[in-house]
């Protein structure tokens, strides 16, 4: 079966007069229907310009340098700006992390939503007014025929949030990628935004991108993951066996940084060091400065192995590997 969406040796570059900034640099992953993949990873690891770059929202200096972004079988890198508005907001959907990205401060929310609807749907004024009213009351906003009379600067930053969740999911999507859109929400209503998700992929096979700095959402949450750091996929597969098992360092290392209440009084273990500048990455593997596995053979660029059925890792030195695959 061919997933929902496929990308495939991705690779995001951005042209400066400093040099070329390698910020997505290689990634492929897959995310089949009804399915949620989370990409996780530091800041400045590349998750938010992967998921820009499927959206055709990667402004200059930056440019798609290479690979493919296959929608339904259909090449989104090659596509023109014409073709890719009919379906970004349509079939294929983005929650930013900043909700001012979706909402314009001086139209009324009714506006802009009987607006998106009708943007790619021949249906009347009310017909639009009922689904976007419908769509409030989906992400927990009381009051929804008065709320959509609203102006975004009435709203809170928590309220402002779940309005361009709403938006997203109005045209029932294929693809949603979400920017951690769940960071400025209280955690009841993260809970209650995280469970709307899942409802939603199950129910009308949507498939979503999470991307997150925070694993314990992903575990909550996602049927896969994928793991980057200075621009790459360093491990992948299913979200339940990575976080029981990782296999590469940087995993080991995220996930040790998490608080526990197993280590209740223990100081949290760090990674040490910094990432790489994304101007001058190290040749071979990019993390081996900071890893306590690294050796010579890192010098040279780690391919990425399946050490095990669906678990896929860069490393030469990985952790947690079962005997027959070591």
């Amino acid at each position: 079966m061919t997933a929902t969406l496929e990308v495939r040796d991705l690779k995001t570059h951005f042209f400066t007069r400093a040099g070329v900034v390698r910020a997505v640099d290689g990634v492929s992953f897959a995310v089949d229907r009804g399915k949620v993949l989370g990409l996780v990873g530091e800041s400045g690891s590349g998750k938010t310009v992967t998921g820009f770059s499927i959206m055709g929202l990667v402004d200059p200096p930056g440019r798609i340098a290479g690979g493919k972004i296959l929608f339904k079988g259909r090449d989104l890198a090659s596509l023109s700006e014409e073709e890719m508005r009919a379906l970004r907001g349509n079939r294929i959907a983005m929650i930013f992390q900043d909700p001012m990205m979706t909402l314009n401060p001086v139209l009324r929310i009714d506006t802009q939503m009987i607006e998106t609807v009708q943007a790619h749907e021949r249906v009347s004024r009310e017909e639009a007014r009922q689904r976007a009213r419908d769509a409030l009351g989906q992400v927990g906003i009381p009051s929804p025929d008065e709320r959509l009379r609203s102006y975004p600067h009435q709203f809170s930053g928590g309220m402002r949030q779940r309005v361009a969740i709403a938006i997203a999911l109005l045209h029932k999507p294929d693809v949603i990628v979400a920017d951690e859109p769940t960071t400025a929400l209280d955690v009841t209503i993260q809970g209650q935004i995280l469970a709307e998700a899942q409802k939603l992929c199950r129910v009308t096979g949507t498939a979503m991108i999470w991307i997150t700095h925070d694993l314990s959402v992903v575990a909550g949450l996602a049927d896969d993951i994928a793991v980057m750091y200075a621009g790459r996929v360093v491990e992948q597969g299913p979200v339940d066996e990575v976080l029981d098992a990782p296999f590469h360092p940087y995993t080991v290392g995220l996930i040790g940084s998490v608080p526990s209440r197993n280590r209740r009084g223990e100081p949290l273990r760090q990674i040490p060091g910094m990432t790489p500048s994304l101007l001058d990455l190290p040749a071979g593997c990019t993390f081996r400065a900071r890893c306590p596995r690294a050796e010579p053979r890192c010098a040279e660029p780690p391919p990425m192995a399946e050490y095990s059925p669906g678990r896929f890792a860069r490393c030469i030195h990985p952790y947690n590997v079962p005997e027959m695959a070591a």
